[in-house]
């Protein structure tokens, strides 16, 4: 979900604006503003009545009135109603900066006919928008900005499904300070949340659906963002658009901007957290009471590192689909988090920019690029937890896989498996077992793999294992596998020197193959 801090077609606009007019407000001032506005836009459009500025008091008056974008389209396929003007206030200071306030509303239906002919019908509301912000031109991007929605609601109806979805509130803060780089980059915070969040799905081939969150949360973070370049690469891009092909210093001028831009980050975080949701089906009801999403990227721009993860707590799940026998091995709460080490988008950048589009076929050159962000063709896949755990069992994994970006077979992998109360999860197959006796062989292989573990000193079995390129496999220290041959199972036999566990579920272990 991503909450946007200002409605999209006033950051577009305000993002073309280059200068500030001056303190005096007047009609010239505003002639040149709405010039400013729409001097990227078709002709036809410029002229319609789309933008228009008025001199207002101490600011100036922005009318948006989209219906015109509407005015040539076909009834019979798509039509609107409510779409009334709305305003945004901009502000000239005498340090160039832009103060832009709004306070409108939305209430707006219509239907409209995709590909299939089929119709559909629309309606989307806001009760109240209220935003405010400190705009940049030199960056073309927000200083500041603080925005708040209430009573937000969509459906959408079609001959094969409805939807309708609601939230109760939207809040969202924004921040950006110069990098310490300086060169026109940026730092960036923001931060928003939403309440009460509800979606109902239906169709004529499903059964009715119910989404709900008490609350949303989101925190974001950018550092060293290269601002000014992405605004010269976009108003570049506008000002070429007509071109079926630039011409070499045109070229030369698009890569040295991108050139210019990498990295494209120092680092960027953001992490999402849902509070009480719940899913309600006829088939049955589950929900969380705590589910986040977190995505990380840092690090040198030869070396960063790519983090991804979401963790929940609490899960609840009552369905008849879901046996009583086997609810118990429903997670209650599971933690997964993965990365990505030692991407090089240095030499990523380097490469691209050095790269022939016209003599070389994008795919040609892909396995060359991978190498490039993937030093040497080799890539490393972290998962630094990986934790579940229910009521009859506790599970913690750690551990890397190296391997190669243009082979599945050259790879190796370490591993450390924890494990909590190992015979309560022994005991929990077995009682399983008893009304569905395949089972048994997982018990039997659990009690075996039992049998193989070491025990930490906070009493968690212990797994450690390591698979090598060249094909051996150990566990604990002890070869199960032998390396460039055929496999020699060793039966994950326990180490002679380790007192194995004497547990009321140990089996021994089945003898070793000669």
């Amino acid at each position: 979900m991503r909450l946007k801090l200002v409605t999209a077609t006033s950051l577009l606009a305000l993002c073309l604006v280059t200068t500030a007019q001056g303190v005096e407000i007047n009609q010239n001032g505003a002639d040149a503003l709405k010039g400013n506005l729409t001097k990227l836009l078709p002709e036809d459009l410029a002229k319609s009545g789309l933008i228009t500025v008025n001199p207002t008091g101490t600011r100036y008056e922005i009318i948006y009135d989209l219906a015109k974008l509407l005015s040539k389209a076909d009834p019979s396929k798509f039509t609107i109603n409510g779409l009334t003007p709305f305003s945004t206030f901009a502000t000239p200071l005498d340090s160039g900066l832009w103060n832009i306030e709004g306070d409108n509303k939305f209430d707006v239906s219509g239907h409209f006919k995709g590909p299939d002919e089929k119709p559909t019908d629309f309606s989307y509301s806001i009760a109240s928008l209220v935003y405010a912000g400190v705009f940049d031109p030199a960056i073309s991007y927000l200083r500041s900005s603080t925005a708040t929605a209430k009573d937000i609601k969509l459906t959408s109806k079609s001959e094969t499904e409805e939807v309708s979805a609601s939230i109760a509130s939207m809040d969202q803060k924004l921040s950006s300070t110069d990098s310490a780089g300086g060169n026109g980059r940026i730092d960036i915070v923001g931060s928003g949340s939403a309440s009460t969040f509800v979606e109902q799905v239906s169709g004529a081939q499903m059964p009715p659906v119910e989404i709900r969150a008490d609350s949303i949360d989101v925190e974001a973070k950018i550092n060293a963002l290269p601002a000014k370049q992405i605004r010269e690469m976009v108003f570049f891009i506008l000002d070429h658009a007509d071109e079926k092909e630039l011409s070499p210093e045109n070229s030369a001028k698009v890569k040295g901007i991108l050139k210019e831009s990498f990295p494209l980050l120092a680092s960027f975080s953001e992490t999402i957290g849902v509070n009480n949701l719940t899913v309600s089906t006829q088939m049955g009801n589950g929900g969380v009471k705590q589910f986040g999403y977190n995505v990380a990227m840092d690090g040198p721009s030869d070396a960063m590192r790519f983090g991804f993860g979401m963790n929940a707590h609490d899960i609840s799940l009552d369905s008849p689909l879901m046996p009583p026998s086997y609810s118990t091995f429903m997670p209650t709460s599971f933690d997964l988090q993965l990365a990505v080490p030692n991407l090089d988008f240095a030499s990523f950048g380097d490469a691209l920019m050095a790269m022939d589009f016209k003599e070389n076929a994008p795919e040609a050159s892909g396995e060359e690029m991978g190498k490039k962000l993937f030093r040497d063709g080799r890539v490393t896949v972290e998962f630094p937890k990986i934790s579940a755990k229910s009521n009859v069992y506790d599970i913690d994994v750690t551990g890397k896989i190296e391997g190669r970006v243009d082979t599945e077979k050259d790879y190796s992998m370490e591993a450390t498996i924890l494990a909590r109360d190992l015979d309560k999860t022994i005991a929990a197959v077995q009682e399983l077992a008893k009304t569905d006796p395949d089972l048994n062989q997982v018990s039997f292989g659990i009690m075996m793999v039992k049998g193989f573990a070491k025990t930490d000193t906070d009493g968690r079995s212990r797994w450690d294992i390591s698979i090598s390129r060249d094909g051996a496999i150990s566990v604990n220290g002890q070869v199960v596998k032998e390396a460039d041959g055929p496999d020699q199972d060793q039966g994950l036999v326990p180490d002679p020197e380790q007192e194995p566990d004497q547990g009321e579920d140990a089996v021994p272990a089945p003898p070793q193959q000669p």
